[in-house]
């Protein structure tokens, strides 16, 4: 064959291999909304930066006919990119072929670029859509799932993994997903669950639809499961790029920083008039954040799920920040299961990957009750407890209102190696609220009182007593928990300074091979 010829030969492969399952499965992906594999890879990276590996593998098996149905690249496309000049590797699951069902070839390729990642030091983003395992390989094709999660599992906390799911996600092809950091789902089309509907069907007698099990909106507000809901698959990819944005490309790096045009003097006066007289009356806890980072621009993550607990990431002088804040406009800002989950994962991530924690508290508790106690709140809170407890990542906490009891201790305290605490000058921490304690520590004084007009009395007597005492930050600071009481609308400054002081932070933990963080 002649040279001219071979390079016909492989420039035909190329088109080949590009056309996937072929122009009638192309066109079908379309109709229903979605984009082809290598179109997303396409909005995703930078223009031109694209770098495929793995073009002309196909599968080696021949049960039930296979070997007649053979198509380069397998199913799924993989390689790397750049993602506002910074390297990315990549993997995008071909749903028109073969159904983005996955085998030993396909899984094979998935692991070559983790392997690379992990060797280089770059985020690993996949672009999910696939019927699950490849029935007719078998073994081969769950074996190829388990290579998959090893890799998913050794990379944790090393490279920053992100998944986006923009179609069918069932079965075992679910937990390479629940392994990485972070999950976006689409609203139409994309699903995700252990067992699909039939089998609900047949096993519980439950009629329940796709979207119902495993769509988006159940898995962002019920599960948590999805950390992100997009509206279509454009917007999803836009914001896997946004959030790149905020994290380093290593456990080895500090994120990136941005050049700021937002004044690190700037006052905030409406943060000295927005915590209400009325303490039990609430307010927007993100009218805080915006007010203190940098140009208003938050960008929250799990936003539907445990509304009580708000996280996210911003930037403070161009610096990338995680953000967990209570959020008074919702459960008074309580602490429950959900919302521990949220936070103590959240941490954990930012500790990874060398993002200071800021933490803004107005909390009056953990939720009471025999649903959060049988749920396991005692371990589910120990989480977050252990997340803040265990971070080395320069930790700055701002008290707005309320801090009772052992919530208080949970949001970031002195004593779980907070290193600035500050307080804003209405803050009260204490055990608990003035109308309990005074319960508890005069009840048996009360219970001598006949007249209902002597209890009244003396209880707004000790309930002055009490908020005298202790619904102030002075208490707290007199024996140094509180580092500085400081003027609300000077917020943004004082923590800014803060990060600044704390850039060379060192702290390091015990040696050890893990903990046995609380499950």
């Amino acid at each position: 064959m002649a040279f001219e010829e071979k390079i016909k030969q492989l420039l035909d492969l190329r088109v080949q291999t590009k056309l996937g399952g072929g122009e009638k499965r192309i066109e079908a992906q379309h109709s229903k909304g979605k984009l082809t594999a290598r179109e997303r890879i396409a909005l995703l990276l930078d223009e031109g930066s694209f770098e495929e590996f793995d073009m002309f593998v196909t599968h080696r098996c021949t049960n039930f006919g296979m070997e007649k149905k053979e198509f380069l690249s397998d199913g799924v496309v993989t390689g790397y990119g750049t993602i506002d000049g910074r390297l990315v590797y990549v993997f995008s699951q071909d749903f028109t072929i073969l159904g983005g069902s996955l085998g030993e070839s396909f899984a094979r390729k998935i692991c070559k670029v983790m392997d690379q990642a992990m060797k280089v030091g770059a985020p690993v983003i996949g672009l999910n859509d696939s019927g699950g395992a490849r029935i007719q390989e078998g073994v081969n094709s769950l074996a190829g799932y388990a290579e998959i999660f090893e890799r998913n599992i050794l990379a944790s906390g090393v490279i920053p993994q992100i998944s986006a799911i923009f179609g069918p996600c069932a079965g075992g092809a679910v937990y390479s997903p629940a392994l990485t950091d972070f999950i976006l789902m689409s609203k139409e089309n994309s699903y995700m669950f252990i067992t699909g509907p039939k089998v609900v069907k047949t096993v519980t007698g439950e009629d329940v639809d796709e979207a119902r099990l495993g769509g988006a909106q159940v898995h962002a507000s019920k599960s948590g499961v999805a950390h992100f809901v997009s509206e279509n698959e454009q917007e999803g990819i836009q914001m896997i790029r946004k959030l790149i944005s905020y994290i380093p490309s290593n456990n080895l790096e500090e994120p990136p920083v941005f050049d700021c045009n937002d004044p690190i003097d700037r006052l905030e006066d409406s943060l000295n008039h927005i915590i209400p007289d009325d303490p039990n009356q609430p307010y927007n806890v993100k009218d805080v954040i915006t007010g203190v980072i940098d140009n208003g621009e938050f960008f929250e993550v799990h936003e539907k799920f445990a509304p009580n607990l708000v996280v996210g990431f911003a930037r403070m002088n161009g610096m990338s920040v995680g953000i967990v804040a209570n959020q008074p406009n919702y459960m008074a800002g309580v602490l429950d299961i959900n919302a521990s989950r949220k936070g103590g994962r959240f941490v954990r991530f930012c500790d990874a990957f060398n993002i200071p924690i800021i933490t803004f508290v107005d909390v009056p508790g953990f939720l009471p009750g025999t649903g959060q106690e049988y749920g396991g709140i005692i371990v589910h809170g120990a989480k977050m407890l252990y997340a803040y407890g265990e971070a080395t990542v320069p930790k700055v906490t701002v008290t707005l209102r309320k801090s009772y009891g052992g919530a208080h201790l949970v949001m970031s305290c002195k004593q779980l190696r907070g290193d600035i605490n500050y307080s804003w000058p209405m803050a009260e921490i204490a055990v608990m609220g003035a109308s309990g304690a005074t319960a508890i520590l005069y009840g048996s004084d009360l219970k001598k009182m006949e007249s209902e007009e002597e209890k009244a009395k003396f209880i707004a007597e000790k309930q002055k007593e009490y908020e005298d005492k202790f619904s102030n930050p002075y208490n707290a600071a007199k024996y140094g928990y509180i580092d500085d009481v400081i003027e609300p609308r000077n917020t943004r400054f004082r923590v800014i300074r803060a990060l600044q002081a704390l850039a060379t932070k060192k702290d390091n933990n015990p040696m050890k091979k893990h903990g046995n963080i609380p499950l």
